[in-house]
């Protein structure tokens, strides 16, 4: 009966307050998954990238504009000094007025250069997102990755302390019946000691992690993290060759793309920079008034004489190295990047090769040392330090398949950072 009414009343609760239960059931956390689609929809730095991108594409598209139109109004002879009048500014009433209005044009293909300069900005804009989403990306990654380790860590922690409060009830029973000495009491009390002080570091280090993840979902530092409840499974071995992994980098890894975009700007600047020899140009038309009567038209052609090629040759030499050094900055980050790549797929097949030795080999030989070791100690025939150095390798042996699921998953991230794209 007490059973059932604590149950009603839980439901009560729930059904009263729905704003708390909806909080306790959509607490983040057990997946990175969820992890990364909120900081896509939170972090400020993110957002500002954005924005940044839409402002440089905003400029592009009026970058190809022409200039405006000038407009020049001309009053001639307004004091009619030659006709004894007065002075006035009425158009029909002054000697003559011309009207003009003035259209400077470009030389043909400058324009378009300008707005293809405008879009490789604009891409140089939109590689830096991408960049800045694959560094947070990877750091989520990452701090999750610690979170589960942590967390898990702290359960075969808290497992091994069990462990041990139940190897002291059997050494003090030992020890009362005269079978084992005092010291096995006391090496099992100073062993829950050394375990309840990694419990407090990994605490400690559990609540780093998850002030380090609120951060970068934007949430308070405090906010409540739900327990990890697994890692994201590692791509197939196939899908891991190093040949297809760094044609893939090539052309979709994010510096890699702002880089080729700088290239491209650099070029298409060069070649504005050798149109500048020729000049441009401004189209007139206009007209003469002479009292209320317009009794001229005009139509005028104006350019400027590009006389100063001393200047030009040097705006020519700058572009030329602008663009080399673009270039040497992407063949020195594609280098650089390759073998990053290299270095983190090793990495990558490394931590799972030992995963699958730990679990498969030393795993199953430490908890059958320790069965052995267990037996054999109630029976007399293994001393407690054997038990006690037994239980630690089990606990190692559990913690380095962490070590390895974490190391693998680390290096994932680094790969689809290089990559700009998920496995």
């Amino acid at each position: 009966m007490g059973t059932n009414f604590k149950i009603l009343l839980y439901a009560l609760i729930l059904a009263t307050c729905p704003v708390q239960a909806a909080d306790i059931v959509n607490i983040p956390g057990a997946e990175v998954g969820e992890l990364l689609l909120i900081a896509q929809e939170r972090n400020p730095e993110l957002a500002s990238m954005r924005y940044e991108a839409d402002a440089v594409q905003a400029r592009a598209g009026a970058s190809s504009a022409l200039p405006d139109p000038v407009f020049r109004i001309q009053l001639q002879d307004f004091t009619n000094k030659n006709s004894s009048g007065t002075t006035t500014l009425v158009p029909s009433e002054v000697g003559s007025t011309y009207y003009r209005v003035m259209q400077p044009l470009p030389f043909w293909g400058k324009r378009g250069l300008k707005q293809e300069i405008a879009e490789a900005e604009y891409s140089q804009a939109r590689g830096r997102t991408s960049a800045t989403w694959s560094e947070l990306a990877t750091k989520i990654k990452t701090d999750f990755a610690q979170y589960y380790f942590v967390s898990n860590s702290l359960k075969l922690t808290q497992e091994m302390l069990a462990l041990t409060l139940n190897l002291e009830r059997i050494a003090k029973s030992r020890y009362s019946t005269g079978l084992a000495p005092q010291q096995d009491v006391i090496r099992a009390q100073v062993e829950q000691t050394g375990l309840r002080r990694d419990l407090l570091m990994l605490e400690t280090e559990r609540h780093h992690n998850m002030t380090r993840l609120n951060a970068s979902l934007q949430r308070e530092p405090n906010a409540t993290l739900a327990e990890p409840q697994h890692l994201r499974k590692l791509p197939a071995p196939a899908k891991m060759e190093f040949a297809a992994l760094a044609e893939q980098l090539g052309k979709q890894n994010p510096q890699l793309f702002t880089l080729q975009a700088q290239i491209n700007a650099a070029e298409k600047n060069r070649e504005l920079t050798y149109k500048n020899r020729l000049p441009d140009f401004t189209l007139g038309v206009g007209a003469t008034q002479m009292g209320n009567d317009i009794k001229m038209w005009e139509l005028m052609l104006e350019f400027n004489i590009p006389l100063q090629q001393g200047a030009r040759r040097g705006q020519e030499r700058e572009a030329e190295s602008m663009r080399a050094a673009a270039q040497s900055r992407k063949d020195s980050a594609l280098s650089r990047l390759q073998g990053e790549l290299f270095e983190y797929t090793a990495a990558l097949e490394t931590a799972r090769r030992v995963e699958a030795i730990n679990t498969s080999s030393l795993l199953p030989q430490a908890e059958a040392t320790l069965q052995a070791a267990y037996v054999g100690y109630q029976n007399g025939k293994v001393d407690f330090a054997t038990l006690l150095d037994a239980q630690r390798q089990i606990l190692k042996a559990k913690l380095d398949v962490l070590n390895a699921q974490v190391q693998a998953q680390t290096s994932l991230a680094q790969i689809e950072k290089l990559l700009g794209e998920e496995l």
